[in-house]
């Protein structure tokens, strides 16, 4: 799979660093020589049956390898699907070839499952999916595949709460507070005044607002805060003098 993702990758930077080399002949633009001198990189680079996520790219060399979307830079978690008794055991003859494999391949994780499992768990009624799984010692691993996809493509959760619902909100990891305030509504971002901030587990751990703000847990934050995952907000904000909030 990877060496097909490699391929589509050297075929696109063909594709690209001819389309520049057109371009160089009309103009002097220096940022095309800039741009084609990191394609020949990039072509050589895959050339030698390496993955663009591991090479060390300088910052303005990253900010035009994202314009690319290229299959290897994308972040990578390996799922290795076993038989349900496997699974249980943790045992599998082929899993220390992989892991050794993957090492010398980038590191990234890998996480053993059972998609024979999976289907059972999801086909069983609900009531007794907790039940099989104690019996047999099992747990499924969708959570912790989702929770890994999620992180690492830089993803983190924010919740917003009022009295008749709870949302859930999706940024990147390191957004500011006016940055998560948009991804609600561009209003919300263009006329940001402040954040009111709690940690999720605060308050499942104190049991409620007040109780969070009796102990200081309460904050109130501005423009250059970096919302964290869990974060529970309340956005101020005032567009046009509408005083809105």
């Amino acid at each position: 799979m990877s060496n097909s993702y490699m391929s589509m990758d050297i075929e696109f930077m063909e594709k690209r660093i001819e389309d520049l080399e057109k371009s160089m002949k009309r103009s002097n633009d220096k940022q095309l020589k800039i741009e084609h001198e990191l394609c020949q990189k990039v072509k050589e680079w895959l050339e030698d049956g390496k993955d663009v996520r591991l090479g060390d790219w300088k910052t303005a060399d990253i900010e035009i390898l994202n314009t690319f979307q290229l299959l290897t830079a994308k972040p990578v978690v390996y799922l290795v699907n076993m038989n349900e008794k496997d699974y249980q055991r943790k045992k599998n003859k082929f899993l220390p070839k992989i892991h050794a494999w993957v090492q010398e391949h980038g590191g990234e994780q890998i996480i053993p499952f059972s998609c024979a499992l999976e289907r059972n768990l999801a086909d069983m009624p609900e009531d007794q999916v907790a039940k099989y799984c104690e019996e047999n010692n099992l747990q499924s691993a969708l959570p912790k595949i989702i929770k890994t996809g999620f992180s690492a493509i830089n993803l983190i959760y924010f919740f917003t709460a009022g009295p008749d619902e709870v949302k859930c909100w999706q940024i990147r990891r390191q957004s500011k507070a006016p940055q998560a305030a948009g991804a609600i509504h561009s209003d919300f971002e263009r006329g940001f005044i402040c954040a009111e901030v709690m940690k999720f587990e605060d308050l499942k751990e104190l049991g409620s607002e007040s109780a969070v703000k009796a102990a200081g847990k309460y904050r109130q934050e501005g423009k250059t805060y970096v919302v964290q995952d869990g974060d529970i907000i309340f956005f101020k904000f005032n567009v046009s003098g509408g005083g809105k909030k």
